[in-house]
């Protein structure tokens, strides 16, 4: 036991609590069984089989990754039309644990959340001449009463004109980092891979507004230490390259690229030095790298981030000015700093998972712990009490994991049918009350997912295991 001890700390060492817990009043349960989460009344269609999958999307052909078959086999995601998918219990929470740490990270820096709205004037768009620029990819609508809007894919006019509004901001006020969570839309040509391409997504864009190119710089690279501490965490091992500015503008930009196979994206990386850069932005018969002259190594990648320096490419256009030092009204230098949340989720399935079971980052596991009574009328059926009674204790003892622990109460099922089905779904500790739960003391068979350790413990061991797991 000592030795999953040590390693579980190693692993939970990246994690960061959240301090003000709520406890969960929801439980699933009837009435007078307890408040315990139980898998039966969990909404969560599952597809196991793999002609059930491939009806799901029409034709075969279109499962083309890792991360969209899983997630709709075990029933993450369905599909609602081309590009747009219902997103799950199970996703909705590890999406939501996703929206924490990202939280975390944008407000330690001093980053505050706003939301606009979704719906943008097509004369904000006009202003930048972005309204054509973006061509069929911006999803466009009229009111009743003509008036033109898209659906917005980002908000760089919307929240310029917002601080353009405010006519009497001082440079003492800056800088502002000015941030959201929101839904996002693109008339993608070729929706596919899931999460990883739709037309319909989550993303965190953040918007910086600084009184001088010098301090907009060392924002921009609070901001991409930030990422970087935020895939640190999640264990996902992306790369920033340079990148191109496209439709947003700017004069800097860059990628966090996750490398994959099934990656839309091409970027290089020199060994010899820290050069990385999105095929891009390179002349297609360049070898060697420009910084050293080293060979350069291709990859395929999936990006997760992007960021931009703007200067004053939109604060121009609307306005947007503060009272400098000397009394006079100055232009904000800005940036614009992109988070494809959905698609995150769906990387790190495709990364991390087996090709028959999910895995997750730790913190981001819908559930931390699943428990597994006997099956009932078996031998081992008199032990079933112990299974409610360790889930009490488990959620009385150890506060951060109230909420995190669910009970598969489907008893008219084996545990190694049950046991199947956790592994697909990747929680990250399995507790089975099996035949040893009949000894004295009882011991329960518990699966530690990420390392694939099986290891028997008492009720004891089993406590002071789960006690070191953090949550978000």
């Amino acid at each position: 036991m000592e030795g999953l001890l040590t390693r579980f700390r190693a692993l939970a060492t990246c994690s960061h609590q959240l301090s003000g817990y709520v406890p969960c009043r929801f439980h699933h349960c009837a009435p007078g069984r307890g408040k315990r989460l139980v898998l039966s009344r969990v909404f969560q269609p599952q597809n196991l089989r793999e002609d059930q999958v491939l009806s799901l999307e029409g034709r075969s052909g279109d499962l083309t990754c890792k991360s969209q078959r899983l997630m709709l086999q075990v029933g993450l995601i369905h599909p609602a039309s081309s590009g747009c998918y219902h997103l799950l219990p199970y996703t909705v929470r590890a999406m939501e644990k996703l929206v924490r740490v990202i939280d975390q990270e944008m407000q330690a820096i001093g980053g505050q959340k706003v939301n606009m709205p979704s719906l943008s004037p097509a004369e904000l768009w006009r202003a930048t001449n972005r309204w054509d620029l973006m061509g069929k990819e911006l999803l466009r609508l009229r009111d009743r009463h003509g008036k033109e809007y898209c659906l917005g894919p980002t908000h760089e006019e919307a929240i310029t004109a917002l601080v353009a509004s405010q006519k009497t901001l001082s440079y003492r006020q800056l800088p502002f980092l000015l941030y959201q969570v929101t839904r996002k839309f693109r008339d993608e040509p070729r929706p596919r891979f899931g999460l990883l391409r739709g037309r319909e997504f989550y993303m965190k864009d953040m918007y910086t507004f600084d009184s001088s190119p010098e301090a907009a710089r060392q924002t921009y690279s609070l901001v991409c230490d930030a990422y970087a501490s935020l895939f640190d965490r999640l264990g996902l091992r992306c790369v920033k390259v340079q990148a191109d500015v496209g439709s947003i503008g700017g004069t800097m930009s860059h990628e966090f690229q996750l490398p994959v196979d099934v990656g839309e994206d091409r970027f290089v990386v020199c060994h010899s030095c820290s050069f990385s850069a999105n095929m891009e932005t390179l002349d297609l018969s360049q070898r060697n790298c420009p910084a050293c002259q080293g060979p350069l190594t291709e990859t395929k990648g999936i990006e997760l981030g992007h960021t931009f320096y703007l200067g004053t490419k939109y604060s121009s256009i609307f306005n947007a000015q503060f009272i400098n030092i000397h009394g006079k009204p100055s232009l904000a230098e800005m940036g614009c700093y992109g988070l494809g949340v959905t698609r995150i989720l769906a990387a790190a399935i495709e990364v991390l998972s087996t090709e028959d079971c999910i895995r997750w980052p730790g913190l981001l596991a819908p559930y931390q712990v699943c428990l597994i009574p006997p099956k009932k009328g078996s031998k081992e059926a008199a032990a079933t009490e112990l299974t409610e009674h360790l889930y009490d204790h488990i959620t009385e003892a150890v506060p951060q994991l109230r909420g995190e622990v669910l009970l598969d109460d489907r008893t008219h099922l084996t545990i190694g049918n049950r046991l199947k089905d956790t592994h697909k779904f990747g929680y990250p500790f399995v507790i089975i009350t099996g035949k040893r739960a009949l000894e004295d003391p009882a011991h329960f068979e518990v699966w530690c997912q990420h390392t694939g350790e099986v290891t028997f413990l008492t009720k004891e061991g089993v406590m002071e295991l789960l006690s070191q797991v953090q949550v978000v």
